[in-house]
């Protein structure tokens, strides 16, 4: 199969349904070589089954491309690890880390409970740094070697993580923890011949059919924009060697629509040349807030 990932090898975790699925498709379509991580569990993240990454892996051959099932849980620091060795073990070499494992259990903050929290955080955001950590101390180590490589970082965010989600707090704190992850990950391994971007992606999967039903109901003419395949593309492209110039950006995409997120940016200051005083506060941080644009509406409120 040829594309423009012809000749990379890619993992990509949670592979065997909805984003991860189309996402690694989609890569094989266009010449990757694909480890197709996923730990099969349910959506709350209970149980586990081998089942999901291997019909996808079936998938992939019947396609005429190149790929292994791989059940690791990639929270688990020493599990992790083996995933990125099983790539280079079996294709080689290691050029794109696709993360896009994770699982919902929403709740209002008031009601949530310690566990729920700390699952949702390992999974997504020690998901990330876990694999991101291994594959660029590989990458690291080629790069010493001489082989500088051309390597890929694709983490997956989340509207809920950039603009925040009435009744997922742990789900947003974990999505905004990953942006900051990607663009602090951006900049230290430049070095190595690395970029790291990520998506904020819009697509009716296992996560957000039942939160947001009717936004996600497929019309019954015309184009799908809920359609999780319409997010690959661009995971494909920041996986190949075209993407090269363009690293720690968080990219929104839902259908057709693309946009490139601005993040936090500094407003102007007001500088008093001295400490100031907690009763002289109020008009200036008024003001301040007054001149810049309104913060995005959390989804849901």
């Amino acid at each position: 199969m040829t594309g423009i990932c012809e000749g990379r090898v890619a993992i990509v975790t949670g592979a065997g349904r909805g984003l991860g699925r189309e996402h690694a498709l989609e890569l094989a379509r266009q010449g990757a070589k694909v480890v197709v991580n996923d730990l099969g569990t349910a959506l709350d993240g209970d149980g586990a089954s081998s089942s999901p990454a291997h019909e996808v892996v079936e998938q992939i051959r019947a396609l005429g491309g190149e790929a292994v099932a791989n059940g690791a849980d990639i929270a688990d620091f020493a599990q992790a690890e083996a995933l990125v060795r099983q790539a280079v073990d079996t294709f080689g070499r290691l050029d794109v880390l696709v993360n896009n494992a994770g699982f919902v259990r929403d709740r209002m903050l008031v009601n949530a409970e310690i566990d729920e929290w700390e699952a949702v955080l390992r999974v997504h955001l020690t998901g990330h740094f876990a694999t991101m950590r291994h594959a660029a101390a590989y990458w690291r180590a080629e790069s010493k070697a001489g082989r500088e490589p051309s390597a890929r970082i694709i983490n997956t965010s989340s509207g809920a993580g950039l603009q925040g989600s009435i009744g997922q707090s742990a789900y947003s704190a974990a999505k905004g923890g990953i942006a900051s992850l990607t663009i602090v990950a951006a900049a230290e391994l430049a070095r190595y011949g690395v970029t790291v971007n990520a998506l904020a992606p819009s697509a009716r999967t296992r996560m957000t059919e039942g939160a947001f039903a009717e936004a996600m109901a497929v019309p019954e003419r015309g184009f799908d924009r809920m359609d999780p395949a319409n997010v690959s593309p661009v995971v494909a492209w920041l996986a190949s060697g075209e993407s090269g110039d363009v690293t720690g950006r968080v990219i929104e995409i839902e259908g057709g629509r693309l946009s490139v997120e601005q993040g936090w940016r500094h407003g102007r200051f007001e500088d008093a040349g001295r400490r100031w005083r907690a009763d002289e506060l109020g008009p200036v941080i008024r003001s301040l807030i007054a001149e810049g644009p309104a913060p995005e509406p959390v989804y849901g409120a």
